[in-house]
Formats: C-alpha cells, structure tokens, sequence
C-alpha cells in the first residue's frame, strides 16, 4: 500500500519549558513527518518565538497557528481542519515520542488498512521519574467499548488517526473543559475497533498542578457522566453496550453523589443518586440549574445531559 501524507498536531499553551522536546522528537523520527502544525492557543510565554526558532535550525517547515484561549478541544479540532495528511497524530505539548513511532505505527496501519485508529503503549514520568503504569491503565486492543467507559485508555499522544474516522465520528466536544478525549473514543468505540501498536512508543510526562487531569480531578466523572448520558440518548447500542453503560454510569454516579451529600451538597448528590433510573426508565436528561459539567452557565430549567456541575 502506498504510504499516506502524515501530519502531527501539537496543540499548546504556554508551555514552552515543555515544547521543545516534543518537537524535537518529531522532528527526530526515521519516517520523517509530512507535516508538522503548531496550534498555540493564546500563549503568552514566547512559543512563536520558540517555533520560529526551531524551524530555522531544522530547515525544516512548521506551520504555526495561533488562536484566542479556546481550551484543548478546539486546539486540536484547529489543527484537524488544516490537517492535510491522510494519517493524523496528535502530541501533546509535555509529551514525546521513540524516534521510530511514526515508522512503527505507519507499518501497522498498512497492515491493517481497514482500522481507523490505532494507538501504542506509553512509558509514563511524574515530575521527572519513570513510574509503573497499574494493570487498569494497560492499553486494550480490538473492541473496547467495555474499557473505555471507566476511564479513558486511549493516550491522545499515542494514537494514529485516518481522516475517515473523523467524518465517520467527529470531532472533539469543544464545550468540554477536560475529558475530551474519552468522550471522542468512547463515541467511536461504540462501532470502531482499536488497533494497538504493542510497543511503548510515547512518553507521557504528567503530575504538575497545571495539568487539566489534576485541576479538575475530583470532578473528572461528571464530565465522563455526561459524556456516557448522552452515548445513552443518541447512539446506536447494543443491548450489551447498554447495559455496560448502565452499569457504569450506575457506579460513577453513586461515588460522586454519595461524595456530594458527605460533603453537603445533598441536592446535588442525590440529582447523581437518581440519574441512573431516569435511563433505566427512558426518562432521559435532567433539568438542572445554572451549570453543567462543561463549566458553562445555562438558564435555569434548561434541559441539560447532566446534573449541575459544582
């Protein structure tokens, strides 16, 4: 099979203690990339100057984009629509890559020209220090819908992507702050397969306070709620894709609303308590107050896909 045009997109914000690194490991693979766009989402800690630089030393392209803050999902969004490979990679600005990850994963799509997404196995370090990954967070291959809906299992910097499979599914949910990622896999592992490159191509740096996964992480499961509620209104599941869905929106519920009434928000927790039936019954979203999950303010009584968020 011929190969495809490649383009990896690094979406960033003001970090360019991290981007280095990251494009340095792009611009180091064997199988050079086609196309390597920056997203900069409204920074101000000097990342054009950075690219710029980068560029000239290379001597090689790097398209540049910059855009007003509209958070991570739109970032990438951005750089999907001025994408023009046929093969898309994603590499977040703190992370890097194994020079042979495009060569490596390129092969795998190649052999297997009817998946759409692929990804590979991570090596992970918190502040500086390689640490092992529990046996939940080992990569899963084939039909995953079952493991995507605890937690998201699919590393945004590991993943290949054909340009199908955003037609087929679309983009990232740009009203989520957080969770975008598992909301995009868990919709396309509805009916897609994942390919699993079974080799730790990707380095993921993580444990900083800036971090989305740490800033909001006692209230990540209402995002991943949220995002499970509305698989339940608008897809097409199986009966045992349902009754997964159920069992787990069951669980996240019950932890984050018994975790709301222990810390005082009786209303609030027990809105979580009941929303499981609301599905089980057909009764589908709740009215809710002035928030949702997304951070966003909505008129009260608006119909919603989830509880208030706090």
């Amino acid at each position: 099979m011929k190969n495809q045009r490649i383009s990896v997109i690094i979406p960033t914000w003001n970090r360019v203690g991290f981007l280095e690194k990251a494009m340095g490991s792009v611009l180091a693979q064997t199988r050079p990339c086609d196309e390597l766009i920056v997203v900069d989402d409204g920074s101000t800690d000097g990342t054009a100057d950075l690219v710029r630089t980068m560029a000239t030393v290379s001597g090689r392209e790097i398209r540049y984009i910059f855009q007003e803050n509209r958070g991570a999902a739109a970032a990438r969004n951005r750089g999907i629509a001025e994408a023009g490979g046929g093969l898309l990679c994603f590499l977040d600005s703190d992370d890097w890559w194994d020079p042979e990850k495009l060569a490596v994963q390129e092969q795998a799509m190649q052999e297997h020209p009817g998946m759409l997404i692929s990804h590979t196995r991570e090596i992970w370090f918190r502040r500086g220090r390689r640490v092992n990954q529990k046996k939940k967070h080992a990569p899963p291959g084939g039909e995953i819908f079952d493991r995507c809906l605890a937690m998201c299992v699919v590393g945004m910097s590991t993943v290949m992507v054909r340009a199908e499979f955003f037609r087929r599914h679309g983009l990232f949910d740009e009203s989520l702050v957080c969770c975008e990622d598992y909301d995009l896999w868990l919709r396309a592992a509805v009916h897609e397969e994942f390919l699993l490159v079974d080799r730790p191509l990707t380095f993921k740096n993580g444990g900083r306070p800036d971090q989305l996964s740490n800033r909001y992480r006692l209230g990540m499961d209402t995002f991943r709620i949220r995002s499970i509620c509305r698989l339940l209104e608008q897809a097409h599941l199986t009966p045992v894709q349902r009754r997964l869905a159920l069992a787990e929106l069951e669980r996240k519920c019950a932890i984050y609303g018994h975790g709301c009434i222990k810390h005082g928000r009786r209303e609030e927790g027990e809105a979580y308590l009941a929303l499981p039936d609301r599905y089980r019954k057909g009764a589908g979203p709740v009215p809710c107050g002035d928030a949702d999950p997304s951070g966003r303010g909505r008129r009260s009584g608006e119909t919603v896909r989830s509880p208030a968020f706090p």
